[in-house]
Order: structure tokens, then C-alpha cells, then sequence
């Protein structure tokens, strides 16, 4: 997996997997049909809420695994395909 550069927030070392879990613990949703710098930004605010720390999107995208199995895919493949577009450098390297 590749790593994504320092955002706004000043994280590091983040993987396309990780920001995709943090996008999808955002309130930004597909049928927003978001551009890649509203993407970023959601990113960012998310981490910032969450003190730099991505666990807790973690721990949320596993509790909606288990309490809704049949929309966390569909979300899942959503975040992971529109960070790939909001970060294209990297999707092309992982």
C-alpha cells in the first residue's frame, strides 16, 4: 500500500486503506457526488475531530461492519474508489 502525503492536519505516513476508513467515518456521502478536494477536506476535518487519532474511524467502520453488513460494502468500495481519485498519484502506485 502506498502512503499518502501530509494533509492539512499534518498526518503522515497514512495508506489509501486508512484515509478510505476515515472517509467513510465522514458525513460526506456518494450521493454527494463530492469533488477530490472536498474529499480531502472531509478527511481532514474527520481526523481533526478525532485528535489525529484514526482508531476511533477504525473502531466505526468495524461497529458498521457488523450492525450493517449489507451497506458497508457498497461504502467501503465507495471510499476506497473516491480516495483513489482524490489522491491519484497514489492510487496508481499501490
Amino acid at each position: 500500500m502506498s502512503t499518502v502525503p501530509p494533509t492539512t492536519t499534518g498526518s503522515t505516513n497514512l495508506t489509501t486503506s486508512e484515509l478510505a476508513q476515515i472517509l467513510f467515518a465522514s458525513r460526506l456521502q456518494a450521493s454527494d457526488h463530492p469533488s477530490p478536494e472536498q474529499v480531502r477536506t472531509a478527511i481532514d476535518e474527520r481526523l481533526c475531530a478525532c485528535g489525529g487519532d484514526r482508531g476511533p474511524c477504525a473502531a466505526y467502520v468495524a461497529q458498521e461492519a457488523g450492525d450493517h453488513p449489507e451497506s458497508y460494502a457498497a461504502r467501503m468500495r465507495w471510499a476506497l474508489s473516491t480516495v483513489g481519485r482524490a489522491f491519484p498519484a497514489y492510487a496508481a502506485a499501490a
